[in-house]
Protein backbone atom coordinates (compact mmCIF):
# COMPACT_ATOMS: atom_id res chain seq x y z
CA UNK A 1 0.00 0.00 0.00
CA UNK A 2 1.62 3.32 -0.84
CA UNK A 3 2.28 6.00 1.81
CA UNK A 4 0.38 9.24 2.06
CA UNK A 5 3.02 10.70 0.67
CA UNK A 6 4.09 8.49 -1.86
CA UNK A 7 0.95 9.38 -3.70
CA UNK A 8 1.11 12.84 -3.35
CA UNK A 9 4.76 12.61 -5.09
CA UNK A 10 3.06 9.73 -7.74
CA UNK A 11 0.63 12.41 -8.75
CA UNK A 12 2.37 15.58 -8.12
CA UNK A 13 4.86 14.03 -10.87
CA UNK A 14 1.88 12.99 -13.35
CA UNK A 15 0.75 16.31 -13.53
CA UNK A 16 4.25 17.23 -13.98
CA UNK A 17 4.61 14.97 -16.99
CA UNK A 18 1.18 16.46 -18.35
CA UNK A 19 3.14 19.75 -18.56
CA UNK A 20 5.30 20.21 -21.89
CA UNK A 21 7.29 23.23 -22.80
CA UNK A 22 6.54 24.94 -25.73
CA UNK A 23 6.88 28.37 -27.55
CA UNK A 24 3.74 29.38 -29.31
CA UNK A 25 5.35 32.48 -31.14
CA UNK A 26 8.69 32.90 -33.45
CA UNK A 27 10.76 35.90 -31.70
CA UNK A 28 10.60 38.40 -34.43
CA UNK A 29 12.16 41.28 -34.37
CA UNK A 30 11.52 42.31 -30.44
CA UNK A 31 12.48 39.25 -29.37
CA UNK A 32 10.58 37.16 -27.50
CA UNK A 33 11.49 33.88 -26.60
CA UNK A 34 10.52 32.91 -23.49
CA UNK A 35 9.77 29.08 -23.33
CA UNK A 36 5.99 28.02 -21.86
CA UNK A 37 4.42 25.82 -19.97
CA UNK A 38 1.02 24.16 -21.39
CA UNK A 39 -0.51 21.01 -19.66
CA UNK A 40 -0.83 18.84 -22.93
CA UNK A 41 -4.80 17.41 -22.07
CA UNK A 42 -5.92 21.23 -22.27
CA UNK A 43 -5.07 21.42 -26.19
CA UNK A 44 -5.32 25.30 -27.94
CA UNK A 45 -8.30 23.77 -29.98
CA UNK A 46 -10.58 23.35 -26.44
CA UNK A 47 -9.31 26.93 -25.60
CA UNK A 48 -10.46 28.49 -28.93
CA UNK A 49 -13.75 26.46 -28.83
CA UNK A 50 -14.22 27.70 -25.15
CA UNK A 51 -13.78 31.29 -25.81
CA UNK A 52 -15.38 31.30 -29.18
CA UNK A 53 -19.06 30.03 -27.21
CA UNK A 54 -17.93 32.89 -24.54
CA UNK A 55 -17.85 35.33 -27.02
CA UNK A 56 -20.88 34.57 -29.02
CA UNK A 57 -22.73 35.14 -26.47
CA UNK A 58 -21.53 37.95 -25.56
CA UNK A 59 -21.78 39.21 -28.95
CA UNK A 60 -25.81 37.56 -28.97
CA UNK A 61 -26.42 39.84 -25.98
CA UNK A 62 -24.98 42.80 -27.00
CA UNK A 63 -27.30 42.22 -30.43
CA UNK A 64 -30.32 41.93 -28.47
CA UNK A 65 -29.55 44.93 -27.25
CA UNK A 66 -29.13 46.96 -30.47
CA UNK A 67 -25.31 47.97 -29.17
CA UNK A 68 -23.77 45.45 -31.99
CA UNK A 69 -21.93 47.96 -34.30
CA UNK A 70 -21.43 46.20 -38.18
CA UNK A 71 -22.31 49.07 -40.37
CA UNK A 72 -21.11 52.00 -38.89
CA UNK A 73 -17.90 54.36 -39.60
CA UNK A 74 -16.60 53.24 -36.86
CA UNK A 75 -16.97 49.57 -37.10
CA UNK A 76 -15.40 49.90 -41.00
CA UNK A 77 -12.38 51.78 -39.27
CA UNK A 78 -11.73 49.21 -36.80
CA UNK A 79 -12.60 46.35 -39.09
CA UNK A 80 -10.03 47.75 -41.93
CA UNK A 81 -7.41 48.53 -39.07
CA UNK A 82 -7.71 44.26 -37.90
CA UNK A 83 -7.56 42.95 -41.41
CA UNK A 84 -4.06 44.89 -41.77
CA UNK A 85 -2.82 43.36 -38.37
CA UNK A 86 -4.35 39.59 -38.94
CA UNK A 87 -2.59 39.91 -42.33
CA UNK A 88 0.84 40.26 -40.48
CA UNK A 89 0.56 37.91 -38.19
CA UNK A 90 1.88 34.74 -39.93
CA UNK A 91 5.81 37.04 -38.90
CA UNK A 92 4.95 35.46 -35.65
CA UNK A 93 2.93 32.50 -36.40
CA UNK A 94 2.24 31.44 -39.77
CA UNK A 95 -0.77 28.94 -38.29
CA UNK A 96 -2.51 31.73 -37.19
CA UNK A 97 -3.44 32.61 -40.39
CA UNK A 98 -6.09 29.81 -40.44
CA UNK A 99 -7.89 31.01 -37.39
CA UNK A 100 -11.43 31.81 -38.14
CA UNK A 101 -10.59 35.78 -36.75
CA UNK A 102 -13.88 37.80 -36.28
CA UNK A 103 -13.76 41.25 -35.63
CA UNK A 104 -16.62 43.16 -33.74
CA UNK A 105 -18.00 46.63 -31.92
CA UNK A 106 -19.86 47.01 -29.23
CA UNK A 107 -21.36 50.22 -28.79
CA UNK A 108 -20.42 50.55 -25.36
CA UNK A 109 -18.93 53.81 -23.06
CA UNK A 110 -16.68 50.94 -21.28
CA UNK A 111 -12.96 51.84 -22.15
CA UNK A 112 -12.15 47.81 -22.94
CA UNK A 113 -11.05 45.72 -26.05
CA UNK A 114 -9.74 42.29 -25.73
CA UNK A 115 -8.59 40.03 -28.91
CA UNK A 116 -9.27 36.10 -27.61
CA UNK A 117 -8.22 32.39 -28.16
CA UNK A 118 -8.82 31.99 -31.76
CA UNK A 119 -8.32 35.31 -32.79
CA UNK A 120 -11.89 36.51 -31.42
CA UNK A 121 -11.59 40.67 -31.07
CA UNK A 122 -13.80 43.04 -29.66
CA UNK A 123 -13.81 46.59 -29.37
CA UNK A 124 -15.89 49.00 -27.55
CA UNK A 125 -16.88 52.22 -28.89
CA UNK A 126 -16.36 54.21 -25.69
CA UNK A 127 -11.92 53.58 -25.76
CA UNK A 128 -12.27 54.89 -29.09
CA UNK A 129 -14.08 57.90 -28.96
CA UNK A 130 -12.84 58.89 -25.32
CA UNK A 131 -9.43 58.51 -25.61
CA UNK A 132 -9.68 59.93 -29.09
CA UNK A 133 -8.27 57.64 -30.50
CA UNK A 134 -6.00 57.39 -33.74
CA UNK A 135 -5.82 54.63 -35.99
CA UNK A 136 -2.05 54.37 -34.72
CA UNK A 137 -3.18 54.02 -31.24
CA UNK A 138 -6.20 51.90 -32.30
CA UNK A 139 -3.23 49.99 -34.04
CA UNK A 140 -1.73 49.92 -30.78
CA UNK A 141 -4.25 48.14 -28.52
CA UNK A 142 -5.46 45.89 -31.35
CA UNK A 143 -1.99 44.36 -31.65
CA UNK A 144 -0.83 44.06 -28.43
CA UNK A 145 -4.45 42.11 -27.84
CA UNK A 146 -3.72 40.18 -30.85
CA UNK A 147 -0.21 39.24 -29.38
CA UNK A 148 -1.76 37.56 -26.35
CA UNK A 149 -4.18 35.40 -28.80
CA UNK A 150 -0.85 33.95 -30.57
CA UNK A 151 0.99 33.39 -27.35
CA UNK A 152 -1.91 31.92 -25.79
CA UNK A 153 -1.83 33.54 -22.43
CA UNK A 154 -5.18 32.38 -21.77
CA UNK A 155 -4.22 29.05 -22.16
CA UNK A 156 -0.72 28.97 -20.08
CA UNK A 157 -2.70 30.89 -17.34
CA UNK A 158 -5.14 28.18 -17.15
CA UNK A 159 -2.52 25.62 -17.28
CA UNK A 160 -1.07 26.65 -14.36
CA UNK A 161 -4.66 26.36 -12.50
CA UNK A 162 -4.85 23.33 -13.36
CA UNK A 163 -1.56 22.48 -11.78
CA UNK A 164 -3.18 23.92 -8.79
CA UNK A 165 -6.25 22.61 -8.87
CA UNK A 166 -4.67 19.12 -9.13
CA UNK A 167 -2.68 19.91 -5.98
CA UNK A 168 -5.72 20.95 -4.09
CA UNK A 169 -7.42 18.24 -5.25
CA UNK A 170 -4.78 15.26 -4.01
CA UNK A 171 -5.58 16.08 -0.19
CA UNK A 172 -9.42 15.11 -0.62
CA UNK A 173 -10.34 11.40 -1.47
CA UNK A 174 -6.40 10.70 -3.09
CA UNK A 175 -6.84 13.93 -5.31
CA UNK A 176 -9.18 13.29 -8.61
CA UNK A 177 -12.25 11.99 -6.91
CA UNK A 178 -14.37 14.91 -8.20
CA UNK A 179 -13.69 14.01 -12.10
CA UNK A 180 -14.03 17.21 -13.85
CA UNK A 181 -12.21 20.69 -12.65
CA UNK A 182 -14.98 22.14 -14.85
CA UNK A 183 -12.98 24.02 -17.27
CA UNK A 184 -15.14 26.00 -18.60
CA UNK A 185 -16.40 28.16 -15.86
CA UNK A 186 -12.60 28.37 -15.19
CA UNK A 187 -11.98 29.32 -18.49
CA UNK A 188 -14.14 32.23 -18.37
CA UNK A 189 -12.16 33.05 -15.24
CA UNK A 190 -8.81 33.11 -16.30
CA UNK A 191 -9.10 34.20 -20.25
CA UNK A 192 -11.76 36.86 -19.28
CA UNK A 193 -11.09 38.16 -15.69
CA UNK A 194 -7.91 38.01 -14.18
CA UNK A 195 -5.05 40.08 -14.74
CA UNK A 196 -2.18 39.34 -17.32
CA UNK A 197 1.44 38.45 -15.78
CA UNK A 198 4.01 41.10 -16.24
CA UNK A 199 5.86 38.62 -18.30
CA UNK A 200 2.69 38.29 -20.48
CA UNK A 201 1.90 42.12 -20.82
CA UNK A 202 5.80 42.74 -21.83
CA UNK A 203 5.30 40.08 -24.73
CA UNK A 204 2.10 41.70 -25.19
CA UNK A 205 3.60 45.33 -25.53
CA UNK A 206 6.26 43.88 -27.82
CA UNK A 207 4.68 41.51 -30.27
CA UNK A 208 1.79 44.12 -30.63
CA UNK A 209 4.70 47.02 -31.37
CA UNK A 210 5.96 44.74 -34.18
CA UNK A 211 2.57 43.91 -35.53
CA UNK A 212 1.84 47.57 -35.75
CA UNK A 213 5.06 47.99 -37.28
CA UNK A 214 4.59 45.35 -40.08
CA UNK A 215 0.74 46.35 -40.93
CA UNK A 216 2.22 50.29 -41.23
CA UNK A 217 1.09 51.91 -38.06
CA UNK A 218 3.51 53.97 -36.43
CA UNK A 219 4.91 52.49 -33.50
CA UNK A 220 5.37 55.60 -31.37
CA UNK A 221 1.42 55.80 -31.08
CA UNK A 222 2.14 52.94 -27.91
CA UNK A 223 3.35 55.61 -25.45
CA UNK A 224 0.42 58.35 -26.19
CA UNK A 225 -2.17 54.91 -26.25
CA UNK A 226 -0.34 53.99 -22.90
CA UNK A 227 -0.46 57.29 -21.40
CA UNK A 228 -3.99 58.67 -22.32
CA UNK A 229 -4.55 54.69 -21.32
CA UNK A 230 -2.98 55.72 -17.64
CA UNK A 231 -4.97 58.94 -17.21
CA UNK A 232 -8.49 58.04 -18.35
CA UNK A 233 -10.70 57.74 -14.95
CA UNK A 234 -8.59 59.50 -12.58
CA UNK A 235 -8.82 57.41 -9.39
CA UNK A 236 -11.38 54.41 -10.85
CA UNK A 237 -8.33 53.18 -14.05
CA UNK A 238 -10.05 52.10 -16.66
CA UNK A 239 -11.72 48.08 -16.99
CA UNK A 240 -8.90 47.46 -20.10
CA UNK A 241 -6.62 48.09 -17.15
CA UNK A 242 -7.86 45.72 -14.67
CA UNK A 243 -6.71 42.57 -17.04
CA UNK A 244 -3.75 44.65 -18.24
CA UNK A 245 -2.12 46.33 -15.05
CA UNK A 246 0.07 49.29 -16.13
CA UNK A 247 3.79 49.45 -14.60
CA UNK A 248 6.12 52.01 -14.87
CA UNK A 249 8.75 50.09 -16.72
CA UNK A 250 6.35 50.13 -19.80
CA UNK A 251 6.75 52.89 -21.69
CA UNK A 252 10.59 52.55 -20.59
CA UNK A 253 10.43 49.30 -22.77
CA UNK A 254 8.32 50.44 -25.05
CA UNK A 255 10.82 53.11 -26.55
CA UNK A 256 13.43 50.77 -25.91
CA UNK A 257 12.03 48.42 -28.40
CA UNK A 258 10.61 51.03 -31.07
CA UNK A 259 13.73 51.47 -32.80
CA UNK A 260 14.21 48.12 -33.60
CA UNK A 261 10.33 47.79 -35.30
CA UNK A 262 11.06 51.20 -36.63
CA UNK A 263 12.17 50.05 -40.22
CA UNK A 264 9.57 47.89 -40.37
CA UNK A 265 7.28 50.65 -40.24
CA UNK A 266 9.20 53.00 -42.54
CA UNK A 267 9.04 49.96 -45.51
CA UNK A 268 5.29 49.33 -44.89
CA UNK A 269 3.53 52.52 -43.91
Amino acid sequence: MFKPHSLVFLLTASALVGCQATNTTSGGAVGVDRKQYMFSMLSTEQVNQMYAQSYQQTLSEASKKGVLEKSSAVSKRVNTIAQRLIAEVPAFRPDAAQWNWEVNVIDSPELNANCGPGGKIIFYTGLIEKLKLSDDEIAAVMGHEIAHALREHGREAMSKAYGVQMATQIGSAFGVGDGSLQLANMGVEYLMTLPNSRNNENEADLIGLELAARAGYNPNAAISLWEKMAAAGGSAPPEFLSTHPSSSSRTQALQAAIPKVMPLYQQNR
